[in-house]
């Protein structure tokens, strides 16, 4: 049975490759999705095979990408196996699409997730002329019901020529009434305070407003989001959560947090989905949420009556999760908000909820700055995400992350980071397997003491300590010592032996 209810939208029915053909070479196209849940399948498909066609003719054909954040082989792997992108935005994870990025085929512009979209309607990257979204319906009377992702969406609708939709039957009915769209977003001088006081208030409402004019063709699919499983909990994993949890612990008992804490903010992957199993286990109850999507270790604290309410942008599920959650999409609507990306990460709600954002890295320094996006300082590995929006303005903000990687051969606690991305201003506390450094209060060679000690693993703590005890001599004291003639050999010697060990 087809999800279009409405007759009038019935009209605009037609095929993927119908819908790709809209789309010329040259054209900026924001599509939905978000951490692989409601991206568009099918058109992206159709569109790369029309991208090879004229590639193979001689003819020039590349598009402008923006997404809300990562999507799956359907969209970034297709479009970048055919070198069909010229520019690529905000985020990405798909392993095709960081080769295409790092040999300089496709330009990538690595933006904060809630600056993303106010950018494009600014016209930073020139005009949008197409949209391609999902939605999970179309209502008898006519109202666009949203699939398993907001993201920048609204944005991009509002930002196009021309709409294409993609209606995904295997959507569950059940997400109508979780989405939260708030149609107050506004470019300055003409922004206005967003209402929100608590995590799980609603202050928009359940569905997209498009002129039906402005679609230019709607697509039906059937086809699942790109759902990966996490990683079976590892020992480091939970040694990580245990110290994370200690601290908050320790937090509430010197009067420093409520004892339901405050709004909790997960970056996606294995370490912060083991912090989510800790506190399922834990004495911590009517936990909130205020983040950038639901994952499975959320849904178990939901499952769990622990989780009363948690706002996102979209969902980071497993497979098995993902099913549970079409299956029960309706109830689980009754805790879970998914709101625009200009909401879900935009400054003033984290700032007033008093948001405790916890989020991994690649490395960070003896001094607390952070590397979250570059291997060795160049090469390109997913992006800054919405870490910056929520690490910047948090009450706490937390990163985590092994003590090492590559079986050892990589310490990421080094003497400089190889590529900022975070600094040691918005750095609070820093947690390995090793244990865990409270940073707040400490001046720099006060926290290098603390990262060195507590967090780096043992095969690279001597080297660290020597490294900032001859700073601190070499520079006479100073206020952030370095040495910076060899600040970087950790990673100049990876990258000439394989291994940051002397």
């Amino acid at each position: 049975m087809t999800r279009v209810a409405n007759e009038q939208w019935r009209s605009k029915i037609t095929t993927a490759e119908e819908a790709a053909s809209i789309i010329k070479n040259g054209m900026n196209v924001g599509v939905s999705g978000f951490t692989g849940s409601g991206y568009p399948k099918a058109v992206p498909v159709a569109l790369a095979a029309q991208i090879k066609e004229a590639h193979d003719r001689g003819e020039e054909f590349k598009v402008g990408i923006f997404t809300g954040a990562s999507t799956a082989p359907e969209l970034d792997g297709a479009l970048s196996e055919v070198s069909g992108m010229s520019l690529r935005m905000p985020y990405q994870s798909d392993p095709v699409m960081r080769n295409r990025i790092n040999d300089g085929t496709t330009v990538y512009v690595d933006a904060h997730l809630s600056h993303s979209g106010p950018q494009v309607w600014a016209g930073h990257y020139g005009k949008m002329d197409v949209a391609v979204i999902e939605l999970t319906k179309i209502t008898e009377d006519g109202r666009l019901i949203p699939s398993s992702s907001i993201g920048n969406n609204v944005s991009w609708i509002e930002a196009a020529d021309k709409v294409i939709l993609e209606v995904n039957a295997w959507q569950s009915e059940g997400l109508e009434g979780m989405h939260d769209i708030w149609y107050g977003v506004a470019l300055p001088p003409d922004r206005t305070p967003i209402p929100i006081n608590s995590a799980g208030q609603r202050i928009g409402q359940q569905y997209y407003d498009i002129p039906f004019e402005k679609v230019a063709a709607i697509v039906e699919t059937d086809s699942p989001d790109r759902n990966t499983p996490f990683k079976p909990l590892d020992d480091d994993s939970k040694k990580i959560a245990g110290y994370y949890l200690e601290f908050l612990t320790n937090e509430v008992a010197k009067g420093r947090l409520p004892k339901n804490l405050l709004p909790l903010q997960s970056g996606v992957g294995n370490i912060a989905n083991a912090v989510l199993s800790g506190l399922l286990n834990s004495d911590f109850e009517n936990l909130t949420s205020y983040t950038e999507v639901i994952q499975d270790g959320m849904v178990d604290l939901i499952d769990a009556g622990k989780l009363v309410a948690a706002s996102a942008t979209a969902f980071s599920l497993s497979p098995d999760y993902a099913n549970k959650m079409n299956d029960n999409a309706a109830e689980y609507a009754k805790t879970i908000v998914l709101r625009q990306q200009d909401i879900s990460n935009h400054p003033e709600p984290i700032r007033r909820l008093g948001v405790l954002a916890c989020n991994g890295l690649i490395e960070a320094d003896i001094y607390g700055n952070v590397n979250s996006t570059h291997i060795m300082g160049s090469k390109m590995q997913n992006g800054i995400g919405g870490s910056g929006d929520f690490t910047r303005n948090a009450y706490i903000s937390a990163f985590v992350t092994p003590s090492t990687a590559k079986g050892g051969a990589i310490s990421a606690i080094v003497p400089m980071v190889s590529h900022h991305d975070h600094t040691e201003h918005d750095t609070h506390v820093i947690v390995t397997e090793q244990g865990l450094a409270d940073l707040r209060g400490l001046g720099p060679q006060q926290r290098a003491k603390v990262i060195i000690e507590n967090c780096a693993h043992p095969d690279f703590k001597p080297i660290l300590q020597d490294y900032f005890e001859r700073s601190v001599k070499s520079a006479n004291s100073q206020h952030t010592p370095h040495i910076l003639r060899e600040a970087l050999d950790f990673h100049i010697r990876f990258l000439e032996t394989g291994s940051m060990k002397p």
